[in-house]
C-alpha cells in the first residue's frame, strides 16, 4: 500500500453500481468497465466486457444495481452545447432541446452537412465526408464569431490533457462528433424520453443530489483527464494508450489505487492490468474504460471533487467533465 495513500471518505452516497463505457463510432470497440458495491460498503471492480446491445443498457445496468438503487454510469463523449452556438439558436436549457433533436424542426440535427450551404443551427455537425472540409466552414455556417466559440469551457486544455477536438466537427482520429451523434441519438435521448428515474449530471442538479436518487445518473467522463488524477505514466508526452507495453508501465500504479481505496479486483481485472490489457486492438478501448471507472470511484471517494463551476451557463447549456478542476484550465 502506498505510505502517502489517504483512506477513501466517501463525500457522496456510494451508488450500487458504477460504470464507465468507454465510446467509439465502431460499436466492436465500445467497452465498459463496472463496479458494483458490496455489502460492506467497499467496491468490487470487474473486468471491461463488450457494451454491446444499445436499446436495453440502462436496463440491465439497472437490473444489475438493483430495486431502488442508483447506478452511476459515465461516457467520453460530450454532453452539452457550446454557449456560443446555443446563444445563436435560442437554446436557453440543453435538457430542454435534446429531447427536440432529430424531431420536428429539429429532424435534421443528427445528419450530418454535406457543404458549407447546408450548415446551420438545426443542422450543426459538419461535414458528412472529407474532402474540401475546414473547420471555417463551421464557424462560418453556425454565425461564430471564431474558433474559440466552437469549445465548451471545459473543453479546453489543462495542465493534464490537450485541447478536445470541437464537438460538431466529425472528421479526424477523435471524431467527437460522430461519438456525439451514436451516444446523444442511439442512447441517451430515448433514454430521457422514456424514463422519469434517469439524470444527466449537471443539468439536472448536483452530483450530491442525483446519487441520492433510485435510478440513472449519467456524466461525462474523459479518460485523458483521470491520467492525470491518477498519475499515471500513460500521461506523459512520450506515451501512448495504443501501446501495451506503455499500459503495462502504469499496472503497479493501478494496482496501487486499488489497494489504497479498498477496492477488490477481479482476478480477470486483475490479470488485465498486468498485462496491459493485452496486444489487441481494443486493448486501448479496455484500459481507457477502467480508468474511467476508477477516475470516477475516486470522486465518490471523495479524493476529487466533481468539479462542476457556480457557472449557471455551464449548469444549464454547457455541461462540465467529472473531476475537472476549473484552476487547472488553461487561458
Amino acid at each position: 500500500m502506498n505510505a502517502l495513500a489517504v483512506k477513501p471518505r466517501p463525500t457522496l452516497e456510494p451508488p450500487a453500481l458504477v460504470a464507465h463505457a468507454d465510446w467509439s463510432i465502431n460499436p466492436r470497440k465500445r467497452s465498459m468497465a463496472r463496479a458494483v458495491r458490496t455489502a460492506d460498503g467497499r467496491y468490487t471492480a470487474l473486468a471491461p466486457e463488450p457494451v454491446s446491445d444499445l436499446d436495453d443498457l440502462f436496463a440491465r445496468l439497472r437490473a444489475a444495481a438493483g430495486v431502488g438503487e442508483t447506478a452511476f454510469v459515465g461516457f467520453d463523449f460530450p454532453l452539452g452545447l457550446p454557449r456560443a452556438y446555443a446563444k445563436n439558436a435560442g437554446i436557453s436549457r440543453f435538457m430542454a432541446a435534446f429531447s427536440k433533436f432529430g424531431r420536428g424542426g429539429w429532424k435534421d440535427f443528427y445528419d450530418p452537412a454535406d457543404d458549407l450551404s447546408e450548415i446551420s443551427h438545426r443542422r450543426p455537425f459538419y461535414p458528412n465526408r472529407p474532402g474540401g472540409s475546414r473547420r471555417q466552414h463551421l464557424i462560418d455556417g453556425l454565425k461564430l464569431e471564431g474558433p474559440d466559440e466552437l469549445f465548451r469551457r471545459c473543453d479546453g486544455p489543462t495542465d493534464l490533457r490537450s485541447a478536445a477536438n470541437p464537438m460538431f466537427w466529425t472528421m479526424g482520429a477523435q471524431q467527437v462528433g460522430k461519438a456525439a451523434i451514436s451516444g446523444w441519438r442511439d442512447l441517451v435521448a430515448p433514454a430521457l424520453r422514456g424514463d422519469p428515474a434517469f439524470h444527466i449530471w449537471p443539468f439536472d442538479g448536483r452530483l450530491t443530489e442525483l446519487l441520492t436518487r433510485p435510478g440513472i445518473t449519467v456524466a461525462e467522463v474523459y479518460p485523458g483527464e483521470i491520467y492525470g488524477h491518477l498519475k499515471l505514466r500513460i500521461a506523459a508526452s512520450n506515451k501512448s494508450k495504443l501501446n501495451a507495453e506503455h499500459r503495462r508501465e502504469d499496472a503497479v500504479r493501478l494496482f496501487d489505487w486499488a489497494a489504497d481505496n479498498e477496492v477488490q479486483l477481479s482476478a480477470a481485472l486483475a490479470g488485465n492490468i498486468r498485462d496491459g490489457f493485452g496486444d489487441s486492438p481494443d486493448g486501448e478501448d479496455r484500459f481507457d474504460a477502467t480508468v474511467g471507472l476508477f477516475g470516477m470511484l475516486n470522486v465518490i471517494f471523495g479524493h476529487r471533487l466533481s468539479g462542476e463551476p457556480p457557472d449557471p451557463v455551464v449548469r444549464q447549456i454547457e455541461g462540465w467533465i467529472l473531476g475537472l478542476d476549473t484552476k487547472s484550465l488553461k487561458e
